[in-house]
């Protein structure tokens, strides 16, 4: 995982080295079905299918806690949930 920059979407997080996928981004998004494909939009409160509140405060709380460990010997996990599935990639920095 490292920070990345865009115009788009600023200052957000790039997973890396997912099997079979590229450009994982994570960034603020509270609708799912018309600001993500194929990113993570993290929220503090899920208010429905794909859809969840206040993303910005969810996604700089984030990056608080992330940001230290960031090119330290410490790993990061994400843990990824959902009704029929449950994904924990681990991200080595």
């Amino acid at each position: 995982m490292v920070i990345r920059y865009s115009q788009k979407f600023g200052r957000h997080l790039l997973l890396l080295n997912v099997p079979g996928r590229s450009l994982i981004l994570v960034h603020p998004a509270n609708d799912a079905k018309t600001e993500l494909r194929g990113c993570i939009g993290p929220v503090t409160t899920i208010t429905g299918e794909g859809m969840g509140e206040r993303s910005r405060k969810a996604f700089h709380e984030l990056m608080n806690l992330v940001s230290p460990v960031l090119g330290t010997a410490e790993e990061v996990w994400i843990t990824i949930e959902g009704p029929d599935y449950f994904i924990t990639q681990k991200q080595s920095l």
